[in-house]
C-alpha cells in the first residue's frame, strides 16, 4: 500500500519539480550578462526536451527522477529564454547607423503620446535608406516628433519645427529620422528602461528631422493595419472632449484604454503614497473582474435556453465567453504585460477545470506560472509577477478563497473579503518592501473603499461610456469623490512606511515571515514569522565609516547628481536634468534612489541654475524637507519659493563626521558681476583627514561647469585642488579642463556625468586627450552607469552598468 501510495503521489511531485524547475532555468538565463549563439540555445532545449521525455516514460520507478525532470526542464526553460532573446538581438540597431540620417517608409504603430515638447510613438519599418542605398534597421523604433521648443533627450532643438497636430496609428509616413541603441540610465534600484524597450519589442530609438534644412516628413496615407490602436486614439480623444478636468480625464483614458501616461504625476504619488496604484491602470484586477462579471452574465443569459445548454454547458459557455471578452478588453485597453499574464493565468486555470481536473493547488499554480513564463520570460523581472503569483498561493495556502465561497450571506461575504485583504496585506508587505523600500500604512483603508469603488463603479461607467458619453461625467464624479478620500489619507504624516531596500535574502526571509503570519497556523507557529521580519524591517545601507567618505556618481543623462555620504550625514550635489513638465531627474532616478538607500538628506548644493543641474531639484527638496539649500541661483528663482537658498561662497566650510567640506568658489564679488551661469558655479572640496604616512588625506572635488577663465583664476588663487577624484568640469566641454587646472588637480581618476551620444558632444575629444596624456583614468556614466567611489578604497570606482549587466542591456562602443 505504501509503495501504491507513493507511485500515485509521484506524478504530482514530477509535475512541480518540473514546472518550477522550468521557472528556475528561465530565471538562470535572465542573469546572463551576454548571449551565447542561438545554436548553442537550440542545441539545449532539444536535449532538454528530449531527456525530459525520456525521463517521464521510462519505466520503472527511481528516487532520483524527480530531480533530473527538474534539471531537464530547468536546462529546457534556460535554451527557451535564451534562443529567444538571440533570435530578438540579431535585429538590432548596426552601430554604423548611428547619428545618421535615415530616410525611411513606415507605419505608425500605436497610439502615439503627446507633452508640450512633441510627440512619441512607435514606428513599423518598411523601408530604409542612407545616402540613397538600402539599410537594414530594426523592425520597430521608438521616435520622438519634437517641437522647436521641445527639450526631448538627444533631440536636435535646432533641426526642429512644430510637429504634426496628431498622429494617427496606421498612417503610412516617410520622413528622415535619427537613430541610436536603446540607452537608458543605469542605477542602483533604478527602473530599466532598456528591459522596458526590449519587452516591447523596440530595438532603436530616435527623433525625426523636420528642421529647415531637411526633407519635410510626409504623411502617404491611411493603413488599415493597426485598426485598434486608431480605435483607442479615437476613444482617448473623445474622453479630454468630453471631460474637461485634464486629471479626471487622465484617470479615465487610463482605465479604458490602458494610456497610462494621461494621468498626472502628483496623481500617482497619491496613489503610491495609499498603495492603490494597481487600481488606476488596467492591471490583472481590472481584467479578472472584468471576466468574472462577463462570465456571470453570458451565463445567466446561456442557462436561459435549454437548446443552447445541450449544445454547450452553461459553466463552459461562461468561462469561454468571459475569456473572450477579457481577451477583448485587454487587447483593447494596450495589451499590456499585466493585462497578458492574466489572460494566460486565467485560460490555463479555466481550460484545466473544463477537462474535469482535479489537481492540487500548488501544482495550478506552478502551471500558471510556468505558462506566463514560457510566453515571457523576461516577466520575472517584473514585480507585478511576484507580487501576483505571491498573492494568490498565500490565498490559496490560507484557504482565505474559499472561505467566501462556503459562507452564505452579505456579512459572512464582506467579513471573508476583509480578511482577504488583511491576509493579502500581511504576506506582501515585506516583498514590497523588498521590491520597491516603501509600503503603504493606510493601504488598506484605502483599498477597503477604493477596490469596489473603482472595479465595480468607476470602471464599469468608464467602460459604458464609449457607447453612450455622459456616462462619462458620472464616472468623473466618482472619481472625483473617490480622490477626495485618498488625498485625505495620503496627507497623513504616518501614510508610508519606507525602508532601505534589503537584499534578495533578507527579502526572501520577510516573505516567508509575512505568509506564516497569515497562513491558518496556531499563533505559536505564526508568531515564528516575527523574526523573519526583522531583517527586511530593520536592513540599513552600509555607509562608510567615521572619517571617511563616499561619492555616488548617479546616471541621470546630460547633467549632474553626485551624493556625498558620510558616517552620519548626506549631500546631494546638483539634481539632474528637466525632461519635461511632469518629468525630471529627480522624480526618475534620484527620489528612488534616495529611497532605497534610506538617505535623509543634511544639505542639497545646486552648483548653478542652468536646467541640467537644478531640473530634479524640486522632486528631492519635496522628499527631504530637512534639507538645507545651498546654491549660487539668484533671488527670484523659482526655487527660492520652495526653499529659500543660503549663497555659497569661497571660504564656507563645514566637518561631517571628520570629513572637511569647503566651499573655493565664487567669490562673493562674483555675484555682482554679469557673468554666465556657468562662472558662477559652487566648487567644493571634500577631503578626509591625514592619519600617517600609510593614511594620506583623501580629496574629491566637485567643480560643477566652471569654465577656463575659472580654472585659472583658482590656480592663480593657490587654491587646495589637489585631488584623488575630480568631477569632470562641464562634462567635459572644449571650454574646460584646461591643461593649468589640470596639473594642479592632478586626480587619479575623473568622472564624466553626461547623456550617451548627447547633441553637445560631451566629453569632447580635445580635453579627453589632455586627460590621457597625464594619464588619469577617466569614467563615464555611458559607459559605466552610477560611479561609486570611496576615500577607503581611492583607486577603485564601481560601476552600476558592469557589475548588473545583462544582456539587454546596452554596452556602449
Amino acid at each position: 500500500m505504501d509503495n501504491l501510495a507513493t507511485r500515485k503521489e509521484n506524478p504530482w511531485r514530477w509535475a512541480m519539480q518540473g514546472l518550477l524547475g522550468f521557472v528556475f532555468g528561465s530565471a538562470l538565463q535572465l542573469q546572463q550578462a551576454s548571449l551565447f549563439g542561438w545554436s548553442t540555445y537550440a542545441c539545449l532545449l532539444a536535449v532538454a526536451v528530449g531527456g525530459a521525455l525520456w525521463a517521464i516514460l521510462v519505466r520503472g520507478v527511481s528516487q532520483w527522477r524527480g530531480v533530473l525532470i527538474a534539471v531537464l526542464c530547468g536546462t529546457a526553460g534556460f535554451g527557451l529564454t535564451g534562443w529567444r532573446g538571440a533570435a530578438f538581438e540579431s535585429t538590432k540597431l548596426v552601430h554604423a547607423l548611428e547619428g545618421r540620417d535615415v530616410d525611411v517608409i513606415g507605419v505608425v504603430a500605436a497610439m502615439p503620446q503627446t507633452n508640450e515638447s512633441g510627440l512619441r510613438f512607435r514606428f513599423q519599418v518598411e523601408e530604409a535608406r542612407v545616402d540613397g542605398e538600402p539599410v537594414l534597421l530594426p523592425p520597430n523604433i521608438y521616435l520622438g516628433w519634437y517641437s522647436a521648443t521641445g527639450f526631448g533627450a538627444g533631440a536636435d532643438v535646432a533641426a526642429a519645427r512644430s510637429q504634426p497636430s496628431a498622429l494617427s496609428p496606421g498612417e503610412r509616413w516617410r520622413m528622415t529620422v535619427r537613430l541610436k541603441a536603446p540607452h537608458g540610465n543605469s542605477n542602483p534600484y533604478g527602473f530599466d528602461y532598456e528591459l522596458w524597450l526590449w519587452e516591447q519589442g523596440l530595438q532603436a530609438t530616435g527623433y525625426v528631422r523636420s528642421g529647415s534644412g531637411d526633407t519635410p516628413p510626409q504623411r502617404i496615407g491611411q493603413t488599415w493595419t493597426h485598426p485598434v490602436e486608431l480605435a483607442r486614439q479615437r476613444v482617448r480623444d473623445r474622453i479630454f472632449e468630453r471631460v474637461h478636468d485634464r486629471k479626471v480625464a487622465g484617470l479615465i483614458a487610463a482605465l479604458v484604454v490602458g494610456d497610462q501616461n494621461a494621468i498626472d504625476r502628483a496623481e500617482w504619488d497619491v496613489f503610491r503614497a495609499t498603495g492603490v496604484a494597481h487600481l488606476m491602470s488596467i492591471s490583472g484586477l481590472h481584467v479578472t473582474m472584468f471576466a468574472w462579471l462577463a462570465a456571470a452574465l453570458i451565463g445567466a443569459a446561456w442557462r436561459r435556453s435549454a437548446r443552447m445548454c445541450e449544445l454547450l454547458p452553461a459553466p463552459h459557455a461562461a468561462f469561454l465567453g468571459g475569456l473572450m471578452l477579457a481577451l477583448a478588453y485587454a487587447v483593447f485597453s494596450g495589451w499590456g504585460l499585466p493585462s497578458q499574464r492574466t489572460i494566460w493565468m486565467l485560460a490555463t486555470v479555466g481550460l484545466l477545470r473544463l477537462s474535469g481536473k482535479q489537481w492540487p493547488w500548488p501544482v495550478v499554480w506552478a502551471l500558471a506560472c510556468a505558462v506566463v513564463v514560457a510566453v515571457d520570460p523576461w516577466a520575472l523581472t517584473q514585480a507585478g509577477f511576484w507580487l501576483s503569483f505571491v498573492a494568490v498561493a498565500v490565498l490559496f495556502a490560507s484557504s482565505a478563497g474559499d472561505s467566501a465561497q462556503r459562507k452564505s450571506g452579505v456579512a459572512a461575504k464582506l467579513r471573508a473579503m476583509l480578511r482577504e485583504q488583511w491576509v493579502i496585506t500581511v504576506a506582501l508587505t515585506p516583498l514590497t518592501l523588498l521590491l520597491f523600500g516603501q509600503v503603504s500604512v493606510v493601504g488598506l483603508a484605502a483599498n477597503a473603499l477604493a477596490i469596489p469603488w473603482v472595479t465595480l463603479l468607476v470602471t464599469p461607467l468608464a467602460m459604458l461610456g464609449t457607447l453612450f458619453g455622459p456616462l462619462w461625467d458620472l464616472a468623473g464624479w466618482a472619481t472625483t469623490t473617490l480622490a477626495w478620500y485618498l488625498q485625505w489619507l495620503a496627507q497623513f504624516p504616518f501614510a508610508t512606511f519606507s525602508v532601505a531596500q534589503a537584499p534578495l535574502w533578507a527579502g526572501a526571509a520577510g516573505v516567508m515571515g509575512g505568509v506564516l503570519l497569515a497562513m491558518r497556523l496556531p499563533w505559536a507557529l505564526r508568531l515564528a514569522g516575527l523574526p523573519l521580519l526583522l531583517p527586511v524591517l530593520f536592513w540599513q545601507s552600509p555607509v562608510p565609516a567615521a572619517g571617511e567618505f563616499q561619492l555616488l556618481a548617479a546616471d541621470i543623462g546630460q547633467g549632474n547628481a553626485v551624493l556625498v555620504r558620510t558616517a552620519h550625514h548626506a549631500l546631494l550635489y546638483d539634481a539632474g536634468p528637466r525632461f519635461s513638465s511632469d518629468s525630471d531627474a529627480g522624480h526618475r532616478a534620484l527620489v528612488p534612489l534616495l529611497r532605497a538607500l534610506d538617505v535623509k538628506l543634511n544639505m542639497l548644493v545646486l552648483s548653478h541654475r542652468d536646467s541640467d543641474h537644478v531640473g530634479g531639484a524640486r522632486a528631492v527638496l519635496a522628499m527631504q524637507p530637512g534639507a538645507q539649500l545651498l546654491s549660487s541661483i539668484e533671488p527670484a528663482h523659482e526655487l527660492q519659493a520652495v526653499r529659500p537658498a543660503t549663497r555659497c561662497q569661497a571660504g564656507q566650510s563645514w566637518n561631517w563626521d571628520g570629513v572637511e567640506f569647503m566651499l573655493l568658489h565664487p567669490q562673493a564679488s562674483d555675484y555682482n558681476g554679469a557673468s554666465k551661469p556657468n562662472g558662477l558655479s559652487c566648487v567644493l572640496r571634500i577631503s578626509t583627514q591625514a592619519r600617517g604616512a600609510d593614511r594620506p588625506s583623501r580629496v574629491a572635488l566637485l567643480v560643477g561647469d566652471i569654465e577656463r577663465p575659472q580654472e585659472s583664476r583658482l590656480v592663480a588663487e593657490a587654491a587646495a585642488l589637489a585631488a584623488d577624484v575630480l568631477l569632470v568640469p562641464h562634462h567635459g566641454s572644449k571650454t574646460s579642463s584646461s591643461a593649468g587646472f589640470l596639473d594642479a588637480v592632478s586626480p587619479r581618476l575623473a568622472l564624466v556625468q553626461a547623456g550617451y551620444r548627447n547633441r553637445y558632444g560631451h566629453p569632447a575629444l580635445e580635453p579627453m586627450e589632455r586627460y590621457r596624456a597625464r594619464k588619469i583614468t577617466v569614467l563615464d556614466s555611458p559607459h559605466c552607469g552610477s560611479m561609486t567611489w570611496n576615500s577607503a578604497q581611492p583607486r577603485e570606482v564601481r560601476c552600476q552598468r558592469v557589475e548588473a549587466m545583462r544582456y539587454w542591456q546596452h554596452a556602449a562602443p
